[in-house]
């Protein structure tokens, strides 16, 4: 396999990260508006959330992924803009959301939670938007370290690495249906997507270090940083929803 691997018949050709992020965003976006029906939150309410959450998203994703790389700010200049311009982190989304969410939310006076419509949307787009992750190869930069495991995937530099693009995908969907399952038992509004947080978080805290990016303070890169943060946020959470009670 050659990367990057494009889309296409012939020569009309689409990169692979460009076809499954469109597919990813318009798969999660279609969800959430069949799931924003269902709750009981006044549109325009709801459409102020969704800007405020969409904001942070877009501040979250740029700020984290200049922390991420700032190394290239000193090695590969370019580099360093190419990226900024370009490249985004999930878990930067993901927090900057969730700041953005809460903001908007203190702003217009919404006090109940509003997280749980998004949380199988967002697991399914995430783990969409990760294929093309993986057919991209080495300029994506989610590529894991050198590995022997006859699973190791050479991205085009002759190195046999772990597929972290993958791992993500299959944590993903054990996720959804661990989820399903938790559902049976009593969770409140907003405890789906606390679950989700926390589990997802807890994933890249761990299968970042198996990635070769700067890590510059106690080994741990500025993406495991901010999960570490985030996951102390939500610590007083954690207990209870890993309690199985019957609902």
């Amino acid at each position: 396999m050659n990367f990057p691997v494009y889309i296409g018949i012939g020569d009309f050709k689409i990169h692979p990260h460009i076809f499954f992020e469109a597919i990813a965003y318009t798969v999660a976006l279609r969800l959430s508006l069949r799931n924003f029906r269902r709750d009981a939150i006044k549109p325009t309410q709801r459409s102020s959330i969704i800007v405020g959450g969409m904001l942070g998203a877009l501040i979250g994703a740029k700020v984290l992924v200049v922390l991420q790389h700032i190394d290239l700010w000193w090695q590969q200049r370019e580099l360093f803009w190419l990226m900024l311009l370009q490249g985004k982190t999930i878990v930067g989304a993901l927090l900057g959301a969730l700041i953005g969410v809460e903001l908007t939310k203190k702003i217009i006076g919404v006090k109940q939670s509003t997280g749980d419509a998004f949380v199988y949307p967002l697991m399914l787009g995430m783990a969409i938007g990760r294929i093309g992750c993986f057919l991209t190869g080495l300029s994506d930069r989610t590529y894991g370290v050198a590995t022997n495991l006859p699973w190791g995937v050479d991205f085009g530099d002759g190195t046999p690495r772990h597929p972290t693009q993958l791992y993500e995908i299959g944590f993903l969907l054990l996720l959804m249906v661990f989820l399903k399952v938790r559902s049976r038992y009593s969770m409140q509004s907003g405890d789906r997507f606390k679950f989700f947080m926390i589990s997802y978080l807890s994933f890249r805290l761990v299968i970042d270090s198996i990635k070769p990016d700067f890590q510059p303070i106690l080994g741990l890169s500025a993406i495991q940083i901010a999960c570490v943060f985030a996951l102390i946020y939500y610590a007083r959470s954690i207990p209870k929803l890993f309690k199985f009670q019957e609902a």
